[in-house]
């Protein structure tokens, strides 16, 4: 395997798998292995035609313990204009992450910290393992968890998030799963492997533009009183679907009780 602190693998039929490659590390973020990600990411949005579900994982026992210490020495060193360059580029790698029109999915085994658990966050499915060890850890270092904030606000809610961020309690998988962080809860890694190929025949079945919007529409609706102006968007959100052509191929295909062109 690479030494690099990033590896992309795509698959002939478009499964992408990204992996957090310092096992030696835990998987802990520095400033290559951020700019990587990110680059990673814009590769995968730039192609999202051809990749139909994208995996990230970590090598090795750890999924991600978040911030590397030898950078948090470095960061202690910065100024504040410094350490705001530093935390953006962060932002932006969990942005482009959380924007990429395929279905996301993380999967987590042994420790998922701070940044760490913000990429959990930032992907559209958890899988992770019941053993797991996640921790919101920023409060203990005398931090905030300011830039994946967005990112978990959305995953778990403001009322967990406040309990978390503010104590900085560690947590398992099952707890994972009760607060909304991950959707499945594995035994082992015969189950991880199974919830991947069940999420991957899910992914297959779907039109990939469909996706796309399905993730905005989210987005787009979440927070908003529902109200004619909400129904006047969705209206015009299912039209478009409607007239496009995955939507008249996927009504075509089921009126001819025939596969669609993107589940052959």
């Amino acid at each position: 395997m690479s030494d690099a602190p990033v590896l992309l693998d795509v698959s002939p039929a478009g499964v992408a798998v990204v992996t957090l490659n310092r096992p030696d590390k835990h998987n802990a973020f520095n400033a290559d292995m951020i700019e990587r990600l990110s680059d990673v990411f814009e590769t995968l949005r730039a192609n999202g035609d051809e990749i139909r579900i994208v995996f990230l994982r970590g090598n090795g026992g750890s999924f991600s313990a978040g911030a590397d210490l030898d950078w948090m020495k470095a960061a202690a060193h910065y100024t504040e204009a410094d350490n705001e360059e530093d935390a953006m580029a962060l932002a932006t790698m969990l942005k482009r992450l959380y924007d990429l029109p395929q279905m996301t999915v993380a999967l987590v085994q042994g420790a998922a910290m701070g940044g760490g658990a913000g990429l959990l966050s930032a992907c559209d499915v958890g899988i992770v393992m019941k053993n797991a060890k996640i921790r919101f850890s920023e409060v203990r270092l005398g931090l905030t968890p300011a830039t994946i904030s967005p990112f978990v606000i959305r995953a778990i809610g403001p009322r967990w998030a406040r309990a978390l961020f503010a104590s900085g309690e560690g947590f398992d998988g099952n707890f994972a799963h009760q607060i909304g962080l991950a959707q499945y809860v594995v035994e082992n890694e015969d189950e991880m492997a199974l919830m991947e190929e069940h999420l991957a025949k899910l992914a297959f079945s779907a039109a990939p533009g469909a996706v796309a919007d399905a993730k905005k529409l989210v987005d787009d609706v979440t927070g908003r009183e529902i109200d004619h102006g909400l129904a006047v968007h969705t209206a015009k959100a299912i039209a478009r679907r409607r007239s496009s052509e995955e939507g008249k191929e996927g009504l075509s295909a089921f009126l001819e009780r025939r596969k669609p062109v993107w589940a052959e």
